[in-house]
């Protein structure tokens, strides 16, 4: 395929804004990148995508999100609102993913991906949680990945929460579902090991997940630190920090993910730094918690390795960036704060390395040759000079998500003038909308 006619925004190392360009694609990769003119007369009989002027920029990336959480958008648990991050879990998380059957599973993740790709995100680290349907239920999220065809790294988060038995089959779920991505593998797919958080896991199964994974060339993902809770319950439980627990249990390093990280010290940044684990962070779910921010700056400043997630709201990594570029300007009462092109960089290098861990054949969130063919159109006129320096305050203030028109995957097209092509919005909306409202029912 040809794309012509498009503003093209390279992104990575060298940044470069060619006007009236072109990308050609071979094989889901980017084979050339040039001016229209060019491409088009040394490739006359190429099948053409005309952008008609809109900007092509790389497409998104997601370093930590939830598709079991779906069906909890619009519904009012009841009894008063929660006043704490912990009876948010209790009240809400807790229950939903206890009433997730597979058929939820399924639908919950066909919802997400379809919101990812009308926003424009091809890869996404998800981390799974369904008590009463563990077994099998990652190849059920699997299915739905690849017949989005974005890509997506998958694991099912291991608690004590619901009892040694269902701890130990989030283990044998996690370990079934890395070999199979080991003796089979499939381009749109990873695993990963997962973990809910510190305040649910005890020593024995820290150390049961640790043995399991021996020999299966993975990392944890989990969250830590997110709420004060789990750095009281640590504390009680040890009296250590959060990150200090996890590392003498074996959980941290350079394969790692911990998300959120929003109370944790210097020492542990320290720590998370010398083990090369990486961090995710989630403005939008830390707001919406009232758990706090994350110290991003300080993080990277002292070596820690971050990227952004979402936590399981929306697949509209754009809305991300701009939370992040904004609220930490109101935390920390200064408009110097989280600069645009530090969210930029979060967004796309950090995201695209870590997706490395998953992908490491795959170079992701930049547009060069040679670079996965995954990209967006944006139907985006700016009013102002658009240049390689100033692109991520024009994407900040200018556009929303809605003006994203086209998604490509590995040079697949997902989504064409705002119309998916690899899944069936309508029947997916319809059957969630009853699947939603049964679980409703259940809780």
């Amino acid at each position: 395929m040809l794309i012509t006619h498009a503003r093209i925004a390279t992104l990575g190392d060298d940044p470069k804004v060619l006007e009236d360009g072109a990308i050609l694609i071979r094989e889901g990769k980017i084979a050339a990148i040039d001016t229209t003119v060019a491409l088009a007369t040394q490739y006359p009989h190429e099948e053409r995508l005309d952008a008609d002027g809109q900007l092509a920029l790389p497409a998104l990336l997601c370093g930590h999100t939830h598709f079991y959480g779906a069906f909890a958008r619009g519904w009012a648990y009841p009894g008063p609102p929660a006043a704490r991050f912990g009876e948010i879990l209790e009240r809400l998380w807790w229950r939903l993913d206890k009433a997730l059957t597979m058929d939820d599973v399924r639908y919950s993740a066909l919802v997400c991906l379809a919101d990812a790709v009308r926003h424009g995100a091809t890869t996404l680290i998800d981390h799974h949680a369904s008590p009463n349907a563990i077994e099998g239920s990652l190849d059920v999220l699997a299915a739905a990945v690849v017949q989005s065809g974005i890509r997506a790294a998958l694991c099912y988060e291991v608690t004590d929460r619901d009892g040694p038995a269902r701890a130990a089959a989030g283990i044998a779920e996690n370990v079934r579902f890395l070999r199979r991505m080991r003796d089979t593998p499939h381009p749109q797919l990873a695993a990963s090991f997962g973990l809910h958080a510190s305040l649910t896991l005890s020593d024995a199964t820290l150390a049961d997940a640790v043995a399991a994974a021996a020999g299966l060339e993975t990392g944890f993902h989990i969250h830590a630190a997110e709420g004060i809770e789990d750095v009281e319950d640590s504390l009680a439980k040890s009296g250590k920090r959060v990150i200090h627990r996890l590392y003498d249990a074996g959980i941290l390093g350079p394969r790692s993910i911990v998300a959120h990280a929003v109370h944790i010290d210097e020492s542990e940044m320290d720590v998370l730094a010398e083990t090369g684990t990486w961090v995710t962070h989630q403005p939008r779910s830390n707001m919406n918690n009232a758990v706090g921010f994350a110290q991003v700056e300080a993080m990277l400043a002292r070596g820690v390795r971050v990227a952004l997630g979402n936590d399981g709201f929306s697949n509209n990594m754009v809305a991300e960036m701009k939370m992040a570029y904004l609220g930490h300007k109101l935390v920390q009462r200064d408009p110097r704060a989280m600069p645009g092109d530090l969210v930029f960089r979060l967004a796309y290098d950090a995201n695209a390395e870590l997706a490395r861990l998953f992908w490491p054949a795959q170079t992701l969130g930049v547009l060069a040759p040679g670079a996965m063919a995954d990209l967006i159109l944006v139907d985006y006129k700016p009013t102002t000079p658009l240049t390689a320096g100033n692109l991520p305050w024009h994407i900040l203030f200018g556009y929303e998500a809605s003006a994203i028109t086209t998604t490509l995957s590995a040079g697949r097209v997902l989504m064409q003038d705002r119309r998916l092509l690899t899944l069936d919005e309508e029947a997916i909306t319809a059957r969630s909308r009853e699947l939603a409202a049964a679980l409703w029912t259940r809780v």
